[in-house]
């Protein structure tokens, strides 16, 4: 339990206390599992870590605690001169992926120690992000399900923006209107999600329902902090 002290932002406190397990994976796809009942369950495969611990960061020298976790091996020719003087100094071998994960107490853990799948049970909840999916430049019917005028009778407004704003007044339109643009390859969260199993062998973890982001996309599993 972390004693807020004068000045500490409240919000900071609680996320602290409550981001205290996290790993790293790749999702590999869909499918569905039948629970004791015989009901089905859709759920995703996620190749989860194992992560190893690359950094110790503390109030004292950093001004927050947490710790920094690399994921997949990568050939030493595809890593720059600093990042292979920051795997060094820890001793760890080097890694695609560097992530932090808050936590209240970076001294229960030491640099270089391998966090596996396996910290996660069947039945937790945990909140998973990652980068949805990129759609490209999209209409206002796909980008914010607009509705369309008719397709015949002589109308001449099918899939448009709509009304812009009036013309004498406000003669201007206003910010925040939904108008045709960019559409994915936005970071998502989803929250709350169900482990349904946890393979420790095989480093696979199966979650109740769907995660952001294409097969082979990266995600970051926190246990949830609405659970």
């Amino acid at each position: 339990m972390i004693v807020p002290k004068k000045g500490d932002n409240p919000l900071i406190i609680l996320e602290v206390q409550q981001m205290v397990k996290g790993i790293l994976g790749r999702k590999l796809g869909m499918t569905q599992v039948f629970d004791e009942n015989g009901n089905i369950i859709p759920v995703t495969v996620i190749k989860a870590g194992p992560v190893k611990v690359v950094q110790k960061k503390t109030v004292e020298s950093d001004g927050y605690s947490a710790i920094q976790v690399g994921f997949e091996d990568v050939k030493p020719a595809r890593v720059n001169k600093p990042i292979k003087g920051h795997f060094d100094k820890g001793g760890v071998e080097y890694k695609r992926v560097l992530r932090e994960f808050r936590i209240e107490n970076p001294e229960d853990y030491e640099v270089g120690q391998e966090i596996k799948v396996d910290t996660f049970k069947e039945g937790e909840k945990v909140d998973v992000a990652g980068t949805s999916k990129g759609k490209g430049f999209q209409g206002v019917i796909k980008r914010w399900g607009q509705g369309r005028g008719p397709m015949a009778h002589g109308s001449k407004y099918h899939r448009g923006v709509g009304s812009m704003g009036g013309t004498s007044s406000p003669s201007r339109t206003f910010k925040g209107k939904k108008m045709p643009g960019r559409m994915g390859g936005e970071r998502v969260t989803v929250q709350n999600l169900e482990v349904v199993k946890v393979d420790p062998e095989h480093n696979l973890m199966l979650l109740k329902g769907a995660v952001p982001g294409p097969k082979g996309g990266l995600l970051v599993i926190r246990n949830s902090v609405k659970a």
